[in-house]
């Protein structure tokens, strides 16, 4: 080929490299030689060969295909190629093309920086980590009281929270170095591979496993202003343990577990609010309850889970099943623990007969109303913790 062709089709190259495609200079070299075969007769086989040379990947055509018309045509460098190749040129009439996939992409690549006439303005770099000091305000502001911005920086606290070593014994065996107990299969196996000349003894123990973490979390009008960040919370603790279920309760109960496992939390919360559709209604705890422990008790709890209910207690409809259902639950679990916003308020006083019916058979009452509040639940839920007080001497101070 002679001419400035040769150029064209490197500046061509070097236009697709910054659309994003993977065109290196052995590509420009067979996209040259192809061209300068001289067996291309029509304006799509000039497309083709160069698609079959720069195009690696299915999701690169739609890019390549913006690049083409627009350099091609714009330039009119076909018709001089065609040109040279035979002396006739078909003519092919081009319409306008609506905006495609990649023509963002393929406009920056061709469009030249624009260059800086003035002096850059210096700029103040801000580490994006929070200070001490931000940190010991956030934990200890109330989550109702919080502005966007807090919520914000407070989600990704959330984040960094982590859940202490809690694993327990099992009856299963796993193999280990060195131990007090000998696993004389193992041992045997070894013996024979030597020829029974030498006894090689293996050892085995326990194996330790993370209990199951269920969560049942009130999302009625009264707790919406918690509710999402407890959700965050518990998306996080999904993230660092692998039987961790969650579900939500208004007026019925949802399970939610499938949906906190995106791995974005602000999807997940979205996935969460489609698939309960009793968000910020009413209240019905016994409803709710009665529903897990029917559908679902068998199904989570084994492996002696950690139960953390997340609401008020402030039920609309009470009844003995409230009571009934709270003692089921209790019975059916390792640990159950009463996550209540209420708790932020120092005058509070279970007065209530949700709270009242609901207290006898709970291990654990606790507030959830700030970070630090979140930071002690973790620290709760350590196998070494120990109950400092007992939920039943709300019931004292009431009376």
């Amino acid at each position: 080929m002679t001419g400035k062709l040769p150029e064209n089709v490197a500046y061509f190259a070097r236009a697709l490299r910054g659309a994003g495609l993977r065109v290196g200079p052995g590509a420009v070299v067979e996209a040259v030689e192809a061209l300068a075969d001289g067996a291309l007769g029509q304006r799509d086989d000039v497309y083709w060969a160069l698609h079959a040379i720069f195009v690696k990947k299915h999701e690169d055509s739609a890019v390549y295909d913006q690049a083409f018309r627009l350099f091609w045509r714009r330039r009119g460098l076909i018709e001089k190629l065609m040109a040279q190749m035979s002396p006739v040129t078909p003519r092919v009439d081009s319409e306008p093309q609506k905006p495609e996939a990649g023509a963002l992409r393929v406009a920056e690549a061709f469009t030249p920086p624009p260059r800086e006439e003035e002096p850059p303005v210096e700029l103040t770099e801000l580490s994006a980590r929070l200070t001490v000091s931000e940190r010991e305000t956030l934990k200890s502001r109330d989550f109702a009281q919080m502005s966007a911005a807090e919520i914000a920086k407070a989600r990704q606290l959330i984040g960094e929270l982590r859940l202490p070593n809690d694993a327990v014994p099992t009856r299963r065996f796993q193999p280990a170095h060195v131990g007090a107990r000998i696993d004389p299969r193992r041992t045997f196996r070894r013996s024979l591979r030597g020829g029974g000349a030498s006894i090689d003894l293996a050892f085995r123990e326990r194996a330790e496993v993370h209990p199951p973490v269920v969560a049942l979390v009130d999302i009625s009008g009264s707790m919406a202003e918690y509710s999402r960040i407890f959700l965050h919370f518990l998306h996080a603790v999904t993230e660092q343990r692998r039987r961790v279920h969650s579900f939500v309760f208004g007026t019925r109960l949802t399970n939610v577990t499938r949906m906190l496992r995106a791995r974005d939390p602000d999807e997940a919360l979205a996935l969460a609010g489609k698939a309960a559709p009793d968000w910020e209604g009413g209240t019905r705890i016994a409803s709710a309850l009665h529903a897990f422990n029917r559908v679902w008790s068998r199904r989570v709890l084994a492996g002696g889970a950690v139960v953390l209910l997340f609401t008020d207690g402030l039920e609309r409809h009470l009844g003995p099943d409230l009571s009934f259902e709270m003692d089921r639950l209790h019975r059916s679990c390792r640990q159950l623990t009463w996550l209540n916003p209420l708790l932020r308020y120092d005058a509070f006083e279970a007065r209530a007969s949700g709270i009242r019916a609901m207290l006898p058979h709970v291990d654990q009452f606790r507030p959830i109303h700030n970070l630090a509040a979140m930071a002690d639940l973790c620290a709760a839920l350590s196998a070494d913790a120990r109950q400092i007080t007992d939920p039943r001497q709300w019931l004292k101070k009431a009376g």
